[in-house]
């Protein structure tokens, strides 16, 4: 996954209360709290780099004395984080998540100092183990089988600076880059690994990969016209098959992920034929029933995707390049109008029900 982290185990540890004072009755201070802030331009290599024992514990409570019958509080420990940030317990339950900035999550609960209910004796803090994983937001996700041309396209729209090559998984780590706008409005697109098929159940970077889908507002599928071979012991499949299969692996991974707006990018269109296999294609998705009998069963999505436009490219010669922009933008901006009018329709109803 070359140097890209997306998932970090730390130690967290409460800070031990004071001691009580027990001839005056006096209390300890409590022990600090471990807290996970999220802040943006932060990311898990940098915390690993920085924090290479990956400990984070909090200051002691102050001890009760004859000048501060009450101990002050120890010091807390503050871990900023990137946002997209899922925090789980060391057997995978999740128990929390930081998605805006200056959000906190409390991971380590600092110790009562001693009192006369503890009998004078401060108690420890909270420890764990947790895990840090990162889940990339981003408005749209770049979705293909490996050599689609998604690097490629990223390159064109934004201006990040990918590795592009003729063979298949040169992108081993999620690369993000910004369509900017003659208006400098601003969209977040994210290259994600290729998928393979059987990436559900975790082949190839299986969920590595499809976890970064779950955060992404919207799918850009990115087909290559001519069709897919992973190599020359795999099956070959045309487009059409491709985005079938391609669905599927979305479908299998959750479901929930093909609730989702989708936008199809047909790439390749300078090659010979493209013409032809684009009509063909077309014919295909205007009607999929009538072509299912054609695949194995196993390959079939119980859904299909509804996709908003579909647009042929070619990432070669810069065609449909423009349009593909353009309707990303109105996707995007249909979407959050969508999500005002369901909030305002909420706040309205709130509203009704309270008089």
């Amino acid at each position: 996954y070359g140097h890209f982290i997306d998932d970090l185990r730390l130690y967290v540890r409460g800070g031990t209360g004071g001691m009580g004072y027990p001839r005056l009755g006096g209390e300890g201070g409590r022990g600090g709290d471990v807290w996970f802030v999220a802040q943006e331009r932060i990311t898990l290599k940098s915390i690993r780099e920085k924090y290479p024992l990956k400990r984070f514990v909090a200051g002691t409570g102050a001890n009760s004395s004859v000048k501060a019958l009450k101990g002050e509080k120890g010091k807390d420990c503050e871990v900023l984080v990137p946002l997209g940030i899922s925090v789980l317990c060391d057997d995978g339950k999740q128990i929390g998540e930081l998605n805006a900035a200056g959000e906190r999550f409390l991971a380590a609960r600092g110790g009562l100092g001693g009192s006369l209910a503890t009998n004078f004796v401060p108690c420890k803090g909270q420890r764990r183990i947790v895990r840090l994983d990162l889940k990339l937001i981003a408005d749209v996700g770049l979705v293909g089988f490996p050599n689609a041309g998604k690097s490629s396209l990223l390159s064109k729209v934004s201006h990040a600076k990918p590795e592009i090559a003729n063979y298949a998984f040169t992108t081993i780590q999620p690369q993000l880059g910004k369509i900017m706008y003659a208006d400098y409005k601003q969209i977040l697109v994210a290259d994600l690994p290729g998928l393979i098929e059987g990436a559900h159940a975790n082949k190839g970077m299986g969920h590595k990969f499809l976890k970064h889908v779950e955060r992404t507002k919207q799918l850009l599928l990115v087909v290559d016209i001519s069709g897919f071979q992973l190599s020359v012991k795999t099956q070959f499949r045309t487009a059409f098959e491709t985005i079938l299969l391609l669905t599927k692996e979305l479908e299998l991974y959750k479901e929930e992920l093909l609730k989702k707006r989708a936008l199809l990018a047909i790439n390749k269109m300078d090659l010979p034929c493209a013409r032809d296999n684009l009509n063909e294609l077309t014919k295909q998705l205007q009607n999929p029933q009538d072509y299912l009998h054609l695949l194995e069963e196993e390959m079939i999505p119980a859904n299909t995707l509804e996709f908003k436009d579909i647009i042929p490219i070619s990432t070669h010669t810069g065609e449909g390049i423009e349009e593909l922009k353009a309707c990303i933008r109105k996707s995007i901006a249909e979407e959050a109008e969508q999500e005002n009018e369901e909030y305002r329709k909420k706040k309205l109803l709130l509203l009704q029900t309270s008089e």
